[in-house]
Formats: C-alpha cells, structure tokens, sequence
C-alpha cells in the first residue's frame, strides 16, 4: 500500500465515522471499480463530465488517466475536506463543494452545457427513493442526447428504476472491490 493510497483510506474512514449516510461503504472504491467506471466515458465525445461523490478521487484519477482533460471536468463533491483534498490533487479540475442532490443550485453559474457523461459515486441506496428520483430529475436533464449517466452500488438492482424514456443497463460486475460491485449505466432509450 502507498502512502497516498494509506492517507486516502485514512481520510475516508474519518469521513464515514463523522458522516456515515453520505460515504456509504467501509472503504474507499477500488481501482478495479474506477476503471470500470471509467470505461463507461468516451474521451473522445465533445462536451464536459460531471462526477458527482468523487471522495477521496479513485474514479476522479481513473476518469482522467481514461484520457478526459482535466478542464472538462468538475466535481460536485458535499463532504468540505474531500473537496479541498481534490483540488490540490487534481489541479485543473473544477471542484465544488455543494450538493448533488440540488444541482440547480450548485451548478449556478456555471456554463449549462449538456455533460457527454455524469458519473456518481453517490451512496444512493442510503437514501430515500423520492431523493434518488430527485438527484435523477437532475442529472437526467443535463446529458447530451445518448450520453451515459454511470452510477455503481453494491445492490443487485439498480439503485432508482430508469424514468420514462430511458433504460438501464447493468455494464459492469466487480468482484474484486470491497465489497464487490456493479456500474449501472442510464441512457435515453
């Protein structure tokens, strides 16, 4: 284990026992599951990427090495420490420190450009159904057409039913993350 890797575990564990609800899980994602999040974006499509929940930016670094610039992407990230821990590790990346479940107000200001893809490390199962259709109301609204709204659990259904004209799709099974886990990708149908 590296020193950055001992210091992002360390960082999370301290974030779970102050905010369990919103980390989700007993340890950070794996790299195997970032990169299977990753692998859900294409560098290539034009426009900006949205992670939101990046923590402690396992997926955050995969996204990036997938080969995202930098500046298409930002973070939406609540936990204060995590934000700040992002911005000195990715420098370039646009961080904000505000609520996922409230786009509208956290993304204010901010050019609204359809996103060619939105990732969430959002522990939704841990909230309510009518928060999860909230955050999906959202997100949903800000994808270019055919664009993957890429979302992992360690539930064996997706965490919200797709709305009216999209589909879900399950693109990934991870076994080798603790605990294992599944990347569910949402798309206009």
């Amino acid at each position: 284990m590296t020193a950055s890797t001992l210091a992002d575990n360390l960082r999370f564990l301290r974030a779970l026992v102050a905010r369990p609800k919103n980390v989700g899980a007993v340890f950070p994602s794996g790299p195997a599951l970032a990169r299977a999040i990753a692998r859900q974006i294409d560098p290539l499509q034009d426009g900006p990427v949205l992670e939101l929940g990046p923590g402690t930016g396992v997926v955050t670094a995969a996204i990036l090495e997938r080969g995202v610039a930098p500046e298409r992407l930002t973070l939406v990230e609540f936990d204060e420490n995590f934000a700040r821990h992002n911005t000195a590790r990715f420098p370039g990346v646009h961080v904000i420190q505000g609520d996922a479940f409230n786009l509208e107000h956290t993304l204010l200001g901010r050019p609204h450009l359809p996103f060619c893809a939105i990732v969430s490390g959002l522990p939704l199962l841990n909230f309510p159904v009518a928060m999860r259709r909230r955050l999906m109301d959202g997100v949903l609204t800000r994808l270019a057409p055919g664009a993957p709204f890429i979302q992992f659990s360690y539930g064996t259904q997706a965490p919200v039913a797709p709305p009216p004209g999209f589909r879900v799709t399950r693109a990934a099974m991870v076994w080798i993350n603790i605990p294992p886990a599944r990347v569910w990708v949402y798309r206009r149908a």
